[in-house]
């Protein structure tokens, strides 16, 4: 094991006590990495309206800065494509993509979703990735990932349409169809083909060769680059940018640019305040839930704050380097993995690899295909659809599944912020429905027991003239009619009740106007010769309660347990029956 004995308080715990058996895997793993991402990068750079070469220079050191701070051990970092696809769509509106306007948007992006990210590790807040329901982010970057597909169309077969929004490109894709680019189309048809059935018909056919399954997984995350290089060979071999036209990546500027740092004026915070804080939750709900995932398959333990710190630190050094927003990436953590890394030496020595390409190197990528970086993109949305979620959601949970359909829609029709705010709302709206329409029973007791049951769900006994009602929600402003309505149809329905018994073991809560109608309630059925009684109160609640005007008011008592209430009420045993 390697140690620092000096100032090793400054440095991640996983290099102060580095294990020297994981040496060569991660070097081995960076080397591998720091190849496979290189088309990844551009493609997502162009995704996101900026210069190709943005999405090299953000994979160094943003990528070291959320190895040090960061709490995963596996997880890669870097352009990802839901924070490109953000980016455009928050940006476009606002300058012309690859204008010097626009990449000063995009950096002040990276900086202030870096700078919220980081306060909220900072401030312990990592708990805040649980407040975005999982149908709602499976909506947003489902919907998020077809119009990222359907941005990449005209680069694919070399159409114009005359804006970015999902309408105009379909529009485009109906009425432009004669004028597709055959060249261009072809290329990116033929890299379409190959690249998805990479992931299916491939596989098979290797391990029919004998080829083992980690020999197999190689050589699939090989396949988007060796795509990329057949195709830059041949467009240089039949010139064909230059003599059919194919688009292609273009000069990209070599060697390393200078670290920019500058403060973003009040009118763009004020333009961006809002899709920083967007960006903020999905990058934050992201990049702990892969990093989680990774945890858990390791057998490892991940700290979602140091995450978040890690991260928020990433973003803040590609604000001043770069200009691109980053994220943790599912693909890219996927291909590190696969690749044999053991720690996050292994993104520490791809960055530092990629100096050397973005040094030497990057003229190699002029003439690549745009219709290839297209084809790539649209595989890699194509996967981000999780139609599985939304079948398992309107099986289990028809409201859970409307949000999921909801923020889709509302994404690919009114924009991410919309689409996103829209799934927040139906799920705010479903939260408040439930509560408001409670599951209320009238139970009673299995026999030769001391357990309680829903009387239409078991055959239980109970006592003539008393109800014993269980509520299973809170007790709050929003749902106190429903209560009234269910007791004043059980009295009805029973008239000889004379004591009704509120049973409480699920309610945590008791606001004060729920207090003041329960303090109705109890003087109303007292004028009905009624008593109310209480049953299993937390002590929370009846501490509340024990300093309201209901308790020395209650007409009847408060038992520790339902089974106390029910013997209490047992001289009545010879009339009971039984019901269904």
């Amino acid at each position: 094991m390697i140690r620092m004995s000096s100032f090793s308080r400054f440095f991640p715990a996983w290099l102060t006590d580095y294990p020297r058996q994981h040496l060569t895997a991660d070097l081995a793993a960076g080397l591998i990495v720091c190849i496979l991402v290189i088309p990844q990068s551009l493609a997502y750079a162009l995704l996101a309206g900026l210069p190709p070469q943005a999405g090299l220079y953000v994979s160094i050191f943003p990528v070291i800065a959320y190895a040090l701070l960061g709490s995963s051990r596996v997880q890669a970092l870097g352009p990802v494509a839901i924070t490109s696809i953000m980016t455009f769509a928050v940006l476009s509106p606002l300058a012309t993509p690859g204008s010097a306007s626009y990449l000063l948007l995009a950096a002040s992006l990276a900086l202030l979703s870096g700078l919220l990210l980081l306060a909220c590790g900072m401030l312990r807040l990592g708990f805040l990735a649980q407040l975005l329901s999982r149908p709602v982010i499976s909506g947003f970057i489902s919907g998020a990932a077809i119009l990222i597909i359907f941005s990449q169309l005209k680069y694919l077969l070399g159409l114009q349409p005359s804006s970015n929004d999902l309408a105009t490109i379909i529009r485009a894709l109906l009425t432009q169809w004669p004028d597709i680019a055959i060249a261009t189309a072809s290329i990116g048809g033929l890299a379409l083909l190959i690249l998805s059935s990479n992931r299916s018909l491939l596989p098979a056919l290797l391990g029919r060769l004998g080829l083992s399954s980690s020999a197999t997984a190689f050589i699939g995350r090989l396949m988007p680059l060796l795509v990329v290089l057949l195709a830059t060979a041949t467009v240089i071999a039949l010139d064909l940018d230059r003599q059919h036209g194919v688009a292609v990546v273009g000069p990209i500027t070599e060697g390393l640019p200078d670290f920019v740092v500058f403060l973003p004026t009040v009118d763009t915070v004020r333009q961006l305040w809002l899709p920083a804080v967007l960006m903020t939750l999905i990058g934050m709900v992201q990049g702990i839930s892969i990093a989680q995932a990774l945890a858990i398959k390791r057998q490892e333990r991940i700290d979602a704050n140091a995450e978040l710190r890690g991260l928020g630190a990433a973003n803040i050094v590609a604000a001043f380097y770069g200009g691109m927003p980053v994220g943790a990436g599912l693909s890219r953590s996927a291909v590190n993995v696969t690749a044999g890394a053991q720690t996050p030496l292994a993104s520490v020595v791809a960055a530092l690899l990629m100096i050397g390409i973005i040094s030497g190197a990057a003229e190699w990528f002029a003439r690549l295909p745009l219709t290839v970086l297209a084809a790539s993109i649209i595989i890699a949305a194509a996967s981000m659809v999780d139609l599985n979620s939304l079948r398992q959601a309107w099986h289990y949970d028809r409201a859970d599944a409307l949000a999921w359909l909801g923020t889709a829609g509302g994404v690919m029709l009114l924009g991410l912020e919309q689409g996103i705010a829209l799934g927040i709302l139906l799920s705010l709206a479903t939260l408040l429905f439930r509560a408001s329409t409670p599951h209320i029973a009238v139970i009673g007791r299995i026999p030769d027991s001391e357990h309680f049951r829903n009387v239409d769900r078991h055959e239980v006994d109970t006592i003539p003239g008393v109800l014993l009602l269980r509520i299973d929600e809170n007790l709050f402003f929003g749902n106190l009619s429903a209560v009234e309505s269910r007791l004043d149809i059980e009295l009805q329905r029973q008239p000889a009740i004379r004591d009704v018994v509120l049973i409480m073991s699920a309610v945590n809560r008791v606001d004060t106007t729920a207090m003041a109608v329960l303090t109705d309630l109890n003087r109303e059925l007292a004028n009905r010769q009624i008593h109310l009684h209480l049953a299993e109160v937390k002590g929370p609640v009846q501490d509340r309660l024990s300093r309201s005007p209901l308790w020395p008011a209650l007409s009847g008592q408060v038992f520790l347990a339902v089974n106390d209430a029910y013997e209490a009420f047992l001289p009545n045993r010879e009339n009971s029956d039984t019901c269904q």
